[in-house]
C-alpha cells in the first residue's frame, strides 16, 4: 500500500474522531461496534477467523491445519492460499453486505495467523501454529499475509492479523494470569522474532494481544510492550486487539486494577485500541471519572477507522475487490489448492520399501483405526465449513483400483479402551482383516476435539493440552496386534503435533505423518500411499521420545527445547521428511569466504534426482557460530521447495545475508559478532554431520 494513501487515511480517520461523541468513539472499540449512520459508519464486527480457510461462517474451502501447511516448506504455496482465502472472504462479505448482514465472522479483519512458537508437544494449540522455528514461522506467516491483504496500492483486500502477542505457547489451563517468565536471550531470538518480521516486512495490519503476562508485563495493557516495543521500535501502523475476555482478565486474574473502568483504562492508555469483548462498555465512566483522558481513546478510534479505511468500509465505492462474486467462494480451483496443500503437507517417515503400493500386485487393503474414518481430523479447529469431504478411508476407496477389496474396522476407541462394549472389543475384527489382506494401513492418532483451545477440547481436566506424548488409549496395542499378523503394515498418524511412535518405528514397514490435512486429506493420502503423489512434506517439529525428555511445561526457557537447544536422541527431527525420489545435493560452493555488515553471499548447488520419479526436495540451510558461546547448536536460516524431474538435476543459487548471522546475547542485543561460521546444506537437519562451508564474519568483536 502506497504511504500517500496511508496519510490520506489517517487525515480521515482524524476527520472523523472529531465529529463524534465520547459514546460514539467508545461504541467503535468493541468487536461488535456499531454503525454511525451520519457519519456513513456502518455496523461492523472486528471478528472473524482464517486460520487454514475462511472459518466458522458456513461453506468455505478448508485448507490443512497451519501446522500442515508449514509442513510443506512451501512459501510460493501458502501465499496461493493466502489469495484463496482473502478472496473467499471478500466474496462472502460481499454477499452478507448485500443482505445487511454485519454479524459475528462476515467481516474482512482476519484474526490470524498464529504465529506462537511451538516450544512443546504438550500445547494444545501447537497445531494453528507453523511450528517450532521461528525463522520457518515468519517465513511461512509472511506469505500468508501478503497474499491475505493483497497488492493494491491502496486498498487492503483483506486485514491479516497475527497472535498471540507475544510467549503464549501454553499451557492452556493457566493461560489466564499466566506470567510467562523468559529471559531477554529468549525473547529476542525465539519468541519476538516473527512478529518483528512480519510488521515490518508484511506490514500486518492487526496485532492481537496474549492472554498472560510476560515477565510481569500484561500483554494486553502493557506501555512498554505495546508502545515502546510495537509502535515505537516496529513502527507498527494497524491496530492493536485484545484477545477475547482479556480485559476482564486484568481485574479477576492478574488483580492490577480495583475495577473493570480502571482494568480497561489501563489497556487503552497501553495502547491497546479493540476489545474483543465487552468490557470496554466502561470506558464513558473511566473519563467522567478521570481515570483515562480522552485522548487515548481518539488515538485508538483513529487506528480502527484507518484500518476501515484501507478496507473501503468507510468511502470504498472504487474498492476493486468489491466486485468479487460469491462464485469464486468453494470453487473448483480452491479444492484443487487445498488437495495439493495436503499432499505436500503429508510426512513419509519411514519406508521398507512398501510404499508406493502397486495396484497390479496389492488386490486387498485393510484400512484400521479410530482416524481411518473421522471428519474432524480433516477440518481441526478454526474451521469452515466443507462442502465435501474425504477421509482416509473415503480416499483409499476413491483411488484403489476397482479390483482391489478394501475392508474397514475401527480397531479401538480413539480415548478408551473399549468402544461400546469391553476392554479391546474391536482389536479381533481389526486383527481378522488385516491377517486376511495384502497391506494394513492402520490410522491413529489425536483429534482436535482432545488437543486445542481451553474449553473447545473436551480433555477439559488439562485445559486442552496433553497430559504427555503417548497415543491415547490402546493405539499401541492396536499397532502391535496388526503388525504381529500383517508384515505389510503402514502405521498413518494423524495428529496436529509430535507423539511417540516409537512402536510405529520399530514394527511397521511404513510410518506416515498426516498433520489435520483439511476436507481433502483422505484422497492427498490416497493419491500418496499409490503413488501418484511423491510425498515431499518435512517435519515443522521434532518428534522426541518421551516427555520425560524435555523440561517442565510452565518453564519457557528455550534451553533443552527445539532443535536448537535439545542435545539428545529424538525419534523424528525437525526438518526430516523422505521421498520416493532418492535426491543428492553436491557441488556446494560459496561466492566467497568473508563477509561483513550488510554484505551477502551466495550459496550455490546441485540438486539431482538420481530416480524414475519425479519429486520435490527442500534445500535447508543451517547456520552454527563455531567460537561464541551460549548460541544455538544451529539454526535454519534459508529454505526452498524445488521440483526436480526424474534422472535430472537442476543448479540453485540461494542468498544468505549478513543479518542471517546475527547472534542474540544474554542482555537481548542483537548483533553481528566477528568470528567462523559454519553452513550446513542438506534437505534436512544437519545431525552428526561434518559436510559444513566455513565463513569468517567481519563484525563486532
Amino acid at each position: 500500500m502506497q504511504k500517500r494513501y496511508i496519510i490520506e487515511f489517517e487525515e480521515k480517520a482524524k476527520e472523523l474522531v472529531k465529529q463524534m461523541t465520547l459514546e460514539e468513539k467508545v461504541s467503535q472499540m468493541l468487536n461488535q461496534s456499531k454503525g454511525i449512520e451520519r457519519l456513513k459508519i456502518k455496523n461492523y464486527n472486528w471478528w472473524n477467523e482464517s486460520l487454514h480457510g475462511v472459518a466458522r461462517a458456513g461453506v468455505a474451502t478448508v485448507f490443512p491445519q497451519a501446522i500442515g501447511l508449514a509442513a510443506t516448506f512451501n512459501k510460493d504455496l501458502m501465499h496461493s492460499i493466502g489469495k484463496c482465502i482473502s478472496t473467499e472472504g471478500r466474496a462472502k462479505f460481499n454477499l452478507y453486505q448485500s443482505q445487511n448482514d454485519y454479524g459475528l465472522y462476515k467481516g474482512l479483519t482476519f484474526w490470524a495467523p498464529n504465529i506462537n512458537i511451538f516450544r512443546d508437544p504438550r500445547w494444545g494449540r501447537g497445531h494453528e501454529t507453523f511450528g517450532e522455528d521461528c525463522h520457518l514461522t515468519a517465513e511461512m506467516a509472511i506469505s500468508y499475509i501478503k497474499g491475505i491483504q493483497g497488492n493494491h496500492p491502496k486498498y487492503l483486500k483483506a486485514a491479516a492479523c497475527v497472535k498471540h502477542f507475544v510467549a503464549h505457547s501454553g499451557p492452556e489451563g493457566t493461560r489466564h494470569g499466566f506470567n510467562s517468565k523468559i529471559s531477554k536471550k529468549d525473547f529476542y531470538e525465539t519468541y519476538f522474532p516473527a512478529f518483528y518480521r512480519c510488521i515490518t516486512e508484511a506490514k500486518v495490519e492487526g496485532v492481537m494481544g496474549a492472554y498472560n503476562s510476560v515477565n510481569d508485563e500484561i500483554c494486553c495493557a502493557s506501555k512498554k510492550l505495546i508502545r515502546e516495543l510495537l509502535r515505537d521500535k516496529c513502527k507498527f501502523d494497524g491496530y492493536y486487539v485484545s484477545d477475547c475476555g482479556a480485559i476482564y482478565d486484568i481485574l479477576t486474574a492478574f488483580r492490577a486494577r480495583e475495577n473493570l473502568a480502571e482494568a480497561a483504562a489501563m489497556a487503552v492508555e497501553a495502547g491497546c485500541d479493540l476489545n474483543c469483548g465487552g468490557a470496554y462498555v466502561v470506558l464513558c465512566e473511566a473519563v467522567r471519572r478521570g481515570v483515562l483522558e480522552e485522548k487515548y481513546i481518539d488515538e485508538c478510534v483513529v487506528h480502527l477507522l484507518k484500518t476501515k479505511f484501507k478496507l473501503g468500509l468507510i468511502d470504498g465505492d472504487n474498492c476493486p475487490y468489491n466486485k468479487i462474486g460469491y462464485e469464486l467462494n468453494d470453487c473448483e480451483a480452491h479444492h484443487k489448492l487445498s488437495l495439493q496443500a495436503a499432499e505436500q503437507s503429508i510426512v513419509l517417515l519411514k519406508n521398507n520399501g512398501v510404499l508406493p503400493l502397486d495396484k497390479k500386485t496389492v488386490k486387498s487393503i485393510a484400512i484400521i483405526g479410530p482416524n481411518a474414518d473421522d471428519r474432524d481430523v480433516l477440518k481441526a479447529n478454526y474451521n469452515g465449513t466443507p462442502s465435501k469431504t474425504y477421509t482416509i478411508l473415503e480416499g483409499v476407496r476413491q483411488v484403489a483400483d476397482k479390483f482391489i477389496k478394501v475392508r474397514y474396522a475401527e480397531g479401538c476407541h480413539l480415548l478408551k479402551n473399549n468402544s461400546q462394549g469391553e476392554y479391546g472389543d474391536r482389536l479381533a475384527e481389526a486383527e481378522f482383516i488385516a491377517k486376511n489382506s495384502d497391506v494394513a494401513i492402520v490410522c491413529v492418532g489425536l483429534s482436535p476435539l482432545i488437543e486445542g483451545e481451553q474449553g473447545d477440547a473436551y480433555n477439559s481436566d488439562i485445559g486442552g493440552d496433553k497430559p504427555n506424548l503417548k497415543l491415547p488409549g490402546i493405539q499401541e496395542e492396536l499397532i502391535k496386534r496388526i503388525c504381529a499378523v500383517n508384515k505389510n503394515t503402514i502405521v498413518v498418524n494423524v495428529s496436529g503435533s509430535a507423539v511417540d511412535l516409537r512402536i510405529a518405528e520399530e514394527l511397521a514397514s511404513g510410518v506416515i505423518q498426516c498433520f489435520y490435512p483439511g476436507m481433502l486429506g483422505g484422497l492427498a493420502l490416497a493419491n500418496i500411499v499409490f503413488g501418484s503423489t511423491n510425498p515431499s512434506g518435512k517435519l515443522p517439529v521434532t518428534f522426541y521420545n518421551s516427555t520425560e525428555d524435555l523440561p517442565d511445561f510452565e518453564d519457557y526457557s528455550m534451553k533443552g527445547r527445539t532443535y536448537k537447544y535439545f542435545d539428545k536422541p529424538v525419534l523424528y527431527k525437525f526438518g526430516y521428511g523422505l521421498s520416493y525420489s532418492k535426491f543428492e545435493i553436491s557441488n556446494v560452493a560459496l561466492s566467497k569466504k568473508e563477509i561483513a555488515q550488510n554484505q551477502e553471499v551466495d550459496v550455490s548447488l546441485t540438486i539431482s534426482n538420481n530416480s524414475d520419479i519425479d519429486g520435490y526436495d527442500t534445500i535447508q540451510i543451517y547456520i552454527a557460530s563455531n567460537n561464541i558461546e551460549g548460541q544455538p547448536i544451529y539454526q535454519l536460516r534459508k529454505f526452498k521447495k524445488v521440483f526436480v524431474n526424474q534422472n535430472s538435476s537442476k543448479n540453485l543459487k540461494l542468498k544468505l545475508r549478513a543479518s542471517d548471522f546475527l547472534i542474540v546475547d544474554d542482555e537481548g542485543m542483537v548483533s553481528l559478532r566477528d568470528g567462523d561460521y559454519k553452513i550446513y546444506v542438506g534437505d534436512s537437519q544437519p545431525v552428526d554431520r561434518e559436510d559444513y562451508l566455513k565463513v569468517s564474519i567481519k563484525g563486532e568483536k
